[in-house]
């Protein structure tokens, strides 16, 4: 009984697998009617051949020369080099998010540059931005606001007025201004412009701590939160990539890249009681004036002290007209 058991069991599992086998193989009766008569091809050799040499993915290699601000990396240190070689890799092969970088910048970096070279800071520092917001107006947890990510207090204590009506943490020339004077004050305490650049994202009194316990005062010999650790060098691979893009595999035509509006401004002293009347004024829509004036965070400017603010209206054209 039992070996008559065994085979029983034995044949009822030829069936199952041969009916298995039988299922995938065998084309159901549309696809055999679509295909009667017809040859159909495998991919050949060639086209899986050119897909590969298309997308291929590999080390980066990492220039000899790569430095932060004129400020050399021990690039003879290991450990430095697996740190390098980690936010090489990662930003190069984030290929959506280092295009959209490539095409910001393009629209962005001409207004911080000529800000940076008249305040003396290293044209390097325009990747910082990059690196803290995206070149976006992003809040982050913590309340740090605008491409240069400044908390409310620092703006405060730099000179922009920061309150829910207007906050000019979101005005790009004036953060671009307060983050130079930020920047030289620190570089002035660090004598380095790669500390200076590690305190910006951790906080002065952060990086002080880390030098007084670990008793060095050099960026690469400190050992830090992960962030802060992985910030300098995420800068210096985002610099790499943006600034030689084919290099590293990325091909943008002009026409792609985003364009930064023609534009003049209006001097305003007054309150506005209501800047979708003032948007239409200029023949444009209140979300259109919000793009080039973020910084006005309400629909009205009240002004109470009579300031004079300079709000940015673009050129007649550049965007399709509104009914």
């Amino acid at each position: 009984m039992k070996i008559l058991k065994s085979f029983l069991m034995f044949c009822g599992i030829l069936f199952i697998v041969g009916t298995l086998v039988f299922a995938v193989k065998a084309p159901d009766s549309n696809t055999a009617a679509k295909t009667k008569g017809a040859k159909v091809d495998a991919p050949s050799d060639s086209v899986q051949k050119h897909v590969a040499r298309e997308y291929r993915i590999s080390s980066i290699a990492i220039p000899e020369d790569l430095n932060f601000a004129g400020e050399a990396v021990p690039q003879e240190d290991p450990e430095v080099m697996e740190r390098v070689d980690r936010e090489f890799l990662v930003n190069t092969y984030w290929q959506s998010n280092a295009l959209l970088l490539m095409k910001r910048a393009h629209k962005y970096f001409p207004v911080i540059e000529p800000i940076l070279a008249k305040n003396g800071i290293p044209d390097d520092f325009k990747y910082l931005a990059v690196a803290e917001s995206a070149l976006t107006n992003v809040v982050s947890p913590a309340g740090a606001t605008g491409f240069w990510q400044i908390m409310r207090g620092t703006g405060k204590e730099y000179g922009l007025e920061v309150n829910s009506n207007v906050d000019e943490r979101y005005h790009l020339e004036k953060s671009t201004e307060v983050a130079c004077e930020y920047l030289n004050r620190w570089k002035k305490r660090y004598g380095s412009w790669t500390l200076t650049a590690a305190a910006y994202n951790a906080g002065p009194g952060a990086i002080n701590k880390f030098m007084a316990a670990q008793e060095v005062d050099d960026y690469y010999d400190l050992l830090m939160s992960e962030e802060t650790g992985r910030y300098v060098f995420r800068i210096m691979a985002i610099k790499e990539i943006l600034s030689h893009p084919e290099k590293y595999g990325f091909y943008i035509d002009e026409q792609d890249l985003y364009q930064a509006a023609p534009s003049f401004t209006v001097e305003v002293d007054k309150p506005i009681a209501n800047l979708t009347d003032f948007a239409q004024e200029y023949g444009i829509t209140y979300k259109i004036l919000k793009r080039h004036n973020p910084w006005l965070r309400e629909n009205h400017l009240n002004n109470a002290s009579g300031k004079k603010y300079s709000i940015t209206i673009p050129n007649k054209g550049f965007y399709r007209e509104t009914k």
